[in-house]
């Protein structure tokens, strides 16, 4: 039998790199009570009370604000009970879920296993716009048990079931739920006022089934304008921003503001399409992975705030992560020789960018640098934010993505590089890697799902058209008074569930 509690053994020697944290968490007690106000970097009218439909940072915290999952994901995105009381599996394809007693949703309704079923079955139907409906479908059945029983039956074996469950989207609705002007869910605090793309707030639910949350309430709005989005922080404005400026952090540093940095497994990549033109010739591809200078990215772009990738996604702090496989070097003259010998050095490639993929014009910027040094002429093709990833994502030659960290191994390659996975950036298509994926969901065997999980890292390396320089570290800024935030490999902002650990110190922590 297969407990949902049995990985925390499994990946206990798994590190997290803290650095640069700047928190009063260590030496302030907790206080109850406060109001906090948050600013995120990206706001839309089209944003969603839906889990299923979420899809940006601010979505997300929402999220996490007013609803729950079956379960949750700690700071090593190692899964944990929430409201699943336990996730069991002889096999990992049947999963029984039994629920905990006596939660409440927001308008008193007791959680049953109708619930879940309900909010379960319906990333399945297409006019959900379900964000997670390919993961969805993977579900062959899953019915009521009992009142507190619920049975899921996968298509597959699959032994990280459980952390996807941990996905925000996965989050529990009433039966029967039509109605997203507002929320109804069992998190830790209720909806008083949602604008879309201009605020939201939360007040704290007094009949939350866990550990009831510090503050009082919480104001989130989006400020999309990184100087503006710092000037309300240091003005006082906010007490708290995701996503801030590395060029600033030692500005905030100095005048008391609080920075947590923390290891994630994100990363901007550069994705040369397999199935196109300059992506048909390995030589291109080759080529490409060796003109990026790794190093001078996690410099120059990030300011030392990432560790250097190896074009393969699973990240350093990850237990699985390939120790052994040969790290690729900037080497320009072997590049020269590649691209030369592709046909394509004479040629000026386009390089598609935006400020809606993280960094990716700088990358860019430096990538045509590099190109210029060995002949080869590259134009750098800025696009708007808005429309970026239906518009240009995927369908260009030569373009960059941004792909935010996954809660497992499996997750990641099955999304990004699975023959089928629609989000299979490059188009690679390898059966090899694609019969190592199904085995690794499926063995009980750590050892031998370790070396599976190398050997797949080796083939997304070596034959993908995704080159993955760095990996980024997300960077938060708070003002002296806000505690209790952390380091979290699940993302910026605690993996966007910070409300549930904050409070504010001294007479900050009274409410206003």
């Amino acid at each position: 039998m297969f407990s949902v509690l049995d990985r925390r053994a499994v990946l206990k020697g798994a590190g997290l790199l803290v650095a640069g944290v700047t928190s009063r968490s260590a030496v302030s007690a907790p206080v109850s009570g406060g109001h906090l106000r948050v600013a995120g970097a990206v706001g839309s009218a089209s944003e969603s009370f839906d889990p299923a439909r979420q899809s940006m940072a601010t979505d997300y915290i929402r999220g996490h604000l007013f609803y729950d999952g079956l379960v949750s994901l700690d700071d090593r995105l190692i899964p944990r009970p929430a409201l699943a009381e336990t996730l069991e599996s002889d096999d990992f394809q049947t999963w029984h879920i039994r629920l905990r007693r006596n939660v409440r949703f927001h308008d008193g309704a007791t959680l049953t296993a109708e619930d879940v079923v309900f909010s379960l079955l319906r990333h399945q139907i297409p006019s959900t716009g379900s964000q997670r409906y390919a993961l969805a479908r993977t579900m062959q059945s899953v019915r009521v048990l009992s009142a507190l029983l619920v049975e899921v039956v996968l298509d597959a074996p699959n032994s990280d079931f459980p952390a996807i469950l941990g996905i925000s989207n996965f989050a529990i609705l009433k039966a029967g739920t039509t109605n997203f002007t507002t929320a109804n869910g069992t998190g830790p605090f209720r909806c008083q006022e949602f604008v879309p793309g201009i605020r939201t707030i939360a007040v704290k639910n007094p009949e939350f089934w866990g550990a009831p949350a510090y503050l009082d309430s919480i104001e989130l709005i989006a400020i999309p304008d990184e100087m503006a989005r710092h000037n309300a922080l240091m003005s006082g404005d906010v007490d708290l921003i995701a996503s801030a400026n590395p060029r600033l952090v030692q500005m905030l540093k100095k005048n008391g503001f609080g920075i947590v940095e923390s290891p994630v497994g994100t990363y901007t990549d550069l994705s040369i399409r397999l199935d196109q033109r300059y992506g048909r010739s390995a030589d291109f591809v080759e080529g490409m992975k060796f003109l990026l200078n790794r190093e001078q990215i996690r410099q120059s772009v990030f300011l030392g705030f990432s560790r250097v990738g190896n074009d393969q996604p699973i990240a350093p702090e990850s237990p699985y992560f390939n120790t052994q496989l040969p790290q690729r070097p900037y080497d320009p003259e072997k590049a020269r020789f590649l691209l030369r010998r592709s046909g394509f050095l004479d040629e000026t490639i386009p390089l598609v960018c935006s400020p809606a993929a993280l960094a990716s014009v700088d990358i860019a910027v430096v990538l045509q640098y590099a190109a210029s040094q060995i002949g080869q002429k590259m134009a750098v093709q800025r696009v708007p934010a808005d429309g970026y990833w239906t518009q240009y994502w995927m369908k260009e030659p030569v373009g960059f993505g941004n792909i935010n960290p996954s809660p497992a191994a499996s997750l990641s390659f099955e999304v990004g590089f699975a023959s089928k996975s629609p989000w299979n950036e490059s188009r690679w298509r390898n059966p090899q890697f694609d019969t190592l994926l199904r085995e690794a969901k499926s063995t009980r065997d750590e050892v031998r799902k370790r070396q599976l999980y190398w050997d797949m890292q080796a083939l997304v390396s070596a034959g993908s058209g995704v080159c993955i320089p760095n990996f980024t570290n997300s960077l938060d800024a708070h003002a002296p008074h806000v505690c209790g935030l952390r380091p979290s490999q699940a993302g910026q902002l605690m993996g966007y569930n910070f409300a549930r650990s904050v409070w504010l110190s001294g007479s900050r922590g009274q409410k206003i």
